[in-house]
């Protein structure tokens, strides 16, 4: 693959990759009218919900103020100012209001115009640029010793690891393999000298899961990895999401070792979780793994939910779940794929919705929505905010409107508030 000349932008490609119907059978066809008239009344219905909007959440402005300060700090050179902030944000197990880690995030900021260069240039057809990452890795020099530098650095090789495989990989697979490999064993060299449960460092921690996961040489210790990692920081579900969707892969243990790993988490954590623990390991994994279905204790699952949405009042998280059960475990329409079990198992996650509608869902976050239509880990380049934030309003008003259509049918609307959802008959 050649090197590349230079950087450029790659053009935005628009909603039509990310949200196009496929198309229809002739069976589908058949139906089409049937099915826009179905759509046509739901939309009338969705008109006479009236949900408050937030078109910019408190989580994602935290998000994005921890992520421009590691992008900021990093491109002027202030690694000293921003390895204090990376170690007080894993001492304080700093949070956004969602859960999310700030140190990651202050991480995934400083090394984000790399990253984000090396994978257009891997759309792009074209080999990344060394001289970028050889810049980069410089600071190791400069900070020896540091492990928030070396954090950076070795996450960044980790990243390019998964572009070349995810971008690359498909068209020049051996020449992909070939290049992940490399930059895994650099990273695995980065990180070897911490230890980042004697440094109290949940982002090192992390930094070594993510390593292992992305390697089938070290894949068997995945689970064991993200233990320590949880035991270290167990507020946070972003880790135990991960271990469920890092733990799929057969090097890693598949499915048996999914199971008994979210029920090993569940124990470890049930004072901060109950059970959700449970149903957050195996949250993006049973979207990702058809077979996670049929292996899935629901009644344990829900429990978790449940769990989740009383512990967690934050909006965004029950968004989140509100969504996972709209959308993710909808039925779909290839249902012979599915065995009754896991039919019957995704049903019952579905039937959530209404309690989840009804007893927490306060305010919208159209953002989530939109999200949760793609998959986990989805390596397409997104369209415009205001695209996913329309989207995400329509599909989650549209699935409100059509759980909730039997206190609509007086003519009258419902209105979500602070106090829960009230019905206002019509004028």
């Amino acid at each position: 693959m050649p090197q590349r000349p230079r950087q450029k932008a790659r053009p935005f490609k628009g909603l039509s990759r990310l949200f196009a119907p496929r198309h229809p059978t002739p069976e589908e066809a058949r139906l089409s009218v049937a099915n826009k008239r179905h759509e046509e009344e739901i939309d009338v219905l969705a008109r006479r919900i009236i949900l408050p909007s937030q078109i910019v959440t408190d989580e994602e402005l935290v998000r994005a103020m921890h992520q421009d300060r590691g992008q900021k700090l990093a491109r002027k050179d202030l690694w000293d100012e921003l390895a204090e902030k990376i170690q007080f944000a894993d001492a304080t197990r700093l949070p956004t209001p969602g859960g999310e880690t700030a140190s990651l995030l202050m991480a995934f900021g400083a090394r984000s115009d790399l990253v984000a260069a090396a994978e257009d240039a891997l759309y792009d057809g074209f080999a990344p640029d060394p001289e970028g990452l050889a810049a980069l890795e410089e600071v190791l020099d400069d900070y020896p010793g540091i492990y928030p530098a070396a954090l950076v650095v070795a996450l960044a090789h980790i990243d390019i690891a998964w572009s070349w495989r995810n971008i690359a990989g498909q068209s020049d697979p051996m020449r992909a393999a070939e290049q992940a490999s490399e930059h895994i064993e650099r990273a695995a060299d980065i990180l070897a000298p911490f230890d980042g449960t004697e440094l109290n460092a949940p982002s090192l921690v992390a930094a070594r899961c993510a390593l292992f996961a992305a390697s089938d040489k070290r894949g068997s210790r995945v689970c064991e990895e993200y233990e320590k990692l949880i035991a270290l920081d167990p507020g946070t579900p972003r880790h135990m999401r991960a271990l469920g969707r890092h733990i799929l892969p057969d090097y890693a243990g598949g499915l048996q070792a999914l199971e008994v790993g979210a029920r090993r988490v569940a124990a470890m954590t049930q004072d901060s979780w109950g059970a959700g623990a449970y149903t957050w390991v195996y949250f993006d994994a049973l979207a990702l793994k058809r077979g996670s279905l049929e292996l899935l204790d629901v009644e344990f699952f829900i429990e978790g939910l449940c769990d989740i949405a009383s512990r967690k009042q934050d909006q965004h998280v029950i968004n989140l779940l509100t969504a996972f059960c709209a959308i993710t475990m909808a039925p779909q329409a290839q249902e012979d794929m599915l065995t009754r079990q896991a039919r019957e198992n995704r049903a019952e996650i579905h039937a959530c919705l209404d309690w989840l509608l009804k007893d927490h869902l306060r305010e919208l976050h159209p953002l989530i929505w939109s999200q949760t239509l793609l998959s986990p880990g989805h390596g397409m380049k997104l369209p415009s905010r205001r695209a996913l934030v329309a989207k995400g309003r329509q599909t989650a008003l549209r699935i409100i409107a059509a759980q909730l259509s039997s206190m609509l049918k007086d003519g009258g609307s419902i209105t979500f508030s602070p106090r829960g959802i009230e019905q206002m008959p019509a004028s």
